[in-house]
């Protein structure tokens, strides 16, 4: 499977941004599909998650503000983020669980966030 990500960029503070990531391969085998950040030095974390049953579950820090969506048609899973804060600045990760316990990562997408 791959995740090729794209969407990332600069905006200001207040602003909306929409992360797309489509995946490629064995699609059929993908349980979920979340988004994750990561700041040097910092873990990479869980910002949103969809099931292939379309249940979504998000950080509490995003709650209200991030949505993740799918497009069953062409593969593609969704976050649009908005009221965007500088806190949010960070390198996001598309990640897709599948069957037999396996997980593939996309190559990341640089947002970043101006006061």
């Amino acid at each position: 499977v791959q995740l090729p990500a794209s969407g990332g960029g600069l905006v200001q503070a207040g602003g909306s941004l929409r992360l797309s990531c489509a995946a490629y391969g064995s699609i059929f085998s993908i349980n979920a599909v979340g988004w994750y950040r990561q700041i040097p030095g910092k873990q990479r974390e869980l910002v949103a998650a969809i099931t292939s049953g379309g249940s979504a579950n998000y950080a509490d820090s995003v709650k209200g503000r991030f949505t993740i969506s799918r497009d069953n048609a062409k593969n593609t899973v969704y976050l649009q983020m908005n009221s965007v804060k500088p806190e949010d600045t960070a390198v996001y990760y598309c990640r897709a669980d599948a069957t037999r316990a396996r997980i593939y990562w996309g190559q990341g997408t640089l947002v970043t966030v101006s006061s």
